[in-house]
């Protein structure tokens, strides 16, 4: 059988702003999948400084390419930005019917938002992971820094597995999240057997 391929798609925490190419989060999850015995390839899809409008204007092409699985991390520089929960839904949205309309198993990764937006703005944005897996049937990973968040306080975990920018995970927090990534990259992957 042919290797699986998977395509990790999102920005700057994908692409792996601030680290070595073998230590971002595509080289650790190929790792991760080597280690677990694991036949497929993990393509790094990722570009820093993407908002979830680009990835909506690069999904078409990036599928293009050839995957049988894709994982979405996107949503963390809307939050930066201040952008309009409305308009991450809907971007979001059309990135998932493309994947759905190619039956293609997919991996969504959420994020948390902080509270200086406000609670409501919080709360709207956090459902739009859930939501939006329900409607499309993918699988979720509800909060991209949960691994490191649940290790203790965040103001004494973040500096020791973040990068000085305090928005970048650093070598060992990356570990940390793909270590509990990996259980739903397999998930992603029996899917794709199930679906033949």
């Amino acid at each position: 059988m042919a290797e699986i391929r998977i395509s990790f798609f999102g920005d700057s925490l994908v692409q792996g702003f601030g680290l070595y190419p073998e230590d971002g989060m595509v080289a650790q999850m190929q790792t991760w999948l080597d280690e677990n015995n694991v036949s497929a390839l993990v393509v790094n899809s990722g570009v820093s400084g993407d908002t979830t409008a680009g990835g909506k204007a690069r999904i078409n092409w990036t599928l293009e390419e050839g995957f049988d699985a894709i994982i979405i991390l996107l949503g963390g520089n809307d939050l930066l930005r201040g952008i309009d929960v409305e308009e991450s839904h809907s971007n979001l949205r059309s990135i998932l019917e493309e994947t759905f309309q190619q039956s293609l198993p997919t991996l969504l990764i959420g994020h948390e938002a902080p509270s200086n937006y406000g609670q409501d703005y919080k709360r709207e944005f956090e459902n739009i992971y859930q939501e939006l897996s329900i409607e499309f049937d993918t699988i979720l990973f509800p909060k991209i820094f949960d691994p490191i968040d649940q290790l203790g306080p965040r103001e004494d975990v973040w500096e020791r597995y973040f990068q000085d920018d305090m928005l970048h995970p650093n070598k060992e927090g990356v570990h940390k999240i793909v270590n509990e990534l990996g259980p739903y990259v397999l998930e992603l992957i029996k899917r794709l057997d199930e679906t033949g």
